[in-house]
């Protein structure tokens, strides 16, 4: 962490300058920021920055892997297979929270990763306002390798909207105006001229799916993939929706099933000194510290179901073990330094991943602050200096 410039922005903090800063933000999409801004951004020094970028490597030699899919088989469950997989997923993340180690350094420590889409409109979007709100110098950007906001903008689209007409595209999400990512649904159709559709809309006729646009039956010739088919089933008023895992003529964007490939199933299968050591539950033989560790469902939504201080109680409730890991604990560092107490923090990097490319490559970010024992609105009320940000990472 870069000590002199939180020095700096921390000495030049106003609460004027923040609420004008949200304001900004907000007038992306008015009405759709619904989650917490953090006062300030992370500025990350390139040694801890090479470091997440080097695990991220050791995780996609993994996923790289001619055997991959075959391991990852038993990841998706079987209601929720869709065909026509493609050969990868053309959108990744991975979240390291900012932790210590057993000697008091700091260091990453992979908690999560997916292969599905995140805020990446909205995050351009915000890179600018944030950098000129927190007067970044030159040297610090939020891009990685090379990238800025036009080569970004025009990889987004061609991953997404690839060779067709962009109203034969959409983005699908299940009642979008309800979420709370909502504000990078509209931010996606202003940066890219794609329509969000709800899947209680979706026309279907045999192996075609449909929209109306504009009073216009459209076809759907490509699915920009925003559904989390775990989170459908928390969802009420679904009844007679469209069959998602039918054969449809449709290309995904994501594709469905990598959301559940590459995903906490994974973990057990990589090993690397940034990546916390993790066990399938049905497959421990040897009994484990409980205390050391997490306690984390494979099929869940937004960190619901997770144990953080397990018992052997908690273990002997589940009648399916093996949808579940143990995740050694970490120590999120208390190192972000605000105007009361410390701040702990994730950085979640952006990775794409074209047809054409032998491997995914880093192109942006989102961070994350909390001072509560994990991130999220339920463990930070009443608190300042938590929410959504972004990194800026020391240039090479």
């Amino acid at each position: 962490m870069d000590k002199e410039l939180r020095g700096k922005f921390n000495e030049s903090f106003t609460q004027s300058k923040y609420d004008a800063y949200v304001q900004k933000l907000a007038t992306l999409a008015t009405g759709s920021l619904d989650f917490r801004i953090a006062e300030t951004p992370l500025f990350i020094q390139k040694a801890f920055k090479h470091k997440m970028l080097d695990t991220c490597e050791a995780i996609i030699d993994c996923i790289s892997d001619k055997d991959f899919k075959k391991q990852t088989t038993k990841s998706i469950p079987k209601n929720h297979h869709t065909p026509n997989e493609d050969d990868h997923a053309q959108m990744l993340i991975f979240d390291f929270g900012i932790c210590k180690n057993d000697k008091g350094e700091l260091e990453p420590q992979l908690i999560e990763m997916q292969g599905f889409p995140s805020l990446f409109a909205y995050q351009l979007l915000q890179n600018d306002i944030t950098k000129d709100y927190a007067q970044v110098p030159n040297n610090y950007d939020a891009y990685l390798n090379g990238y800025n906001k036009e080569s970004y903008t025009a990889l987004l689209k061609e991953i997404i909207i690839g060779n067709h007409s962009t109203e034969n595209v959409i983005l699908l999400e299940i009642f979008p105006e309800e979420q709370k990512t909502r504000i990078d649904f509209y931010c996606t159709e202003n940066l890219l001229g794609i329509k969000t559709v709800c899947l209680t809309k979706l026309i279907c006729e045999g192996k075609q799916l449909y929209y109306e646009n504009n009073g216009k039956k459209t076809l759907i010739k490509r699915i920009y993939n925003r559904i989390i088919f775990d989170d459908l089933q928390q969802q009420k008023n679904t009844t007679n929706l469209i069959d998602l895992t039918v054969d449809y003529e449709v290309e995904w964007v994501p594709h469905p099933n990598w959301f559940y490939r590459i995903s906490k199933f994974t973990l057990p299968f990589i090993h690397h000194q940034y990546i916390p050591e993790t066990f399938f539950l049905n497959e421990i033989k040897t009994p484990l510290p409980l205390k050391d560790y997490v306690l984390k469902p494979l099929f869940s939504f937004a960190g619901m179901g997770v144990i953080l201080n397990v018992t052997q109680e908690d273990i002997d409730k589940i009648d399916d073990p093996e949808n579940w890991i143990l995740q050694k604990k970490v120590t999120y560092a208390t190192i972000i330094e605000t105007l009361d107490e410390p701040a702990k923090a994730e950085i979640r990097l952006f990775y794409f991943w074209k047809k054409d490319w032998p491997k995914p490559i880093a192109v942006h970010n989102l961070a994350r602050l909390t001072k509560g024992e994990m991130i999220g609105t339920r463990y930070n009320q009443n608190k300042t200096w938590v929410g959504g940000s972004i990194a800026f990472f020391e240039k090479d």
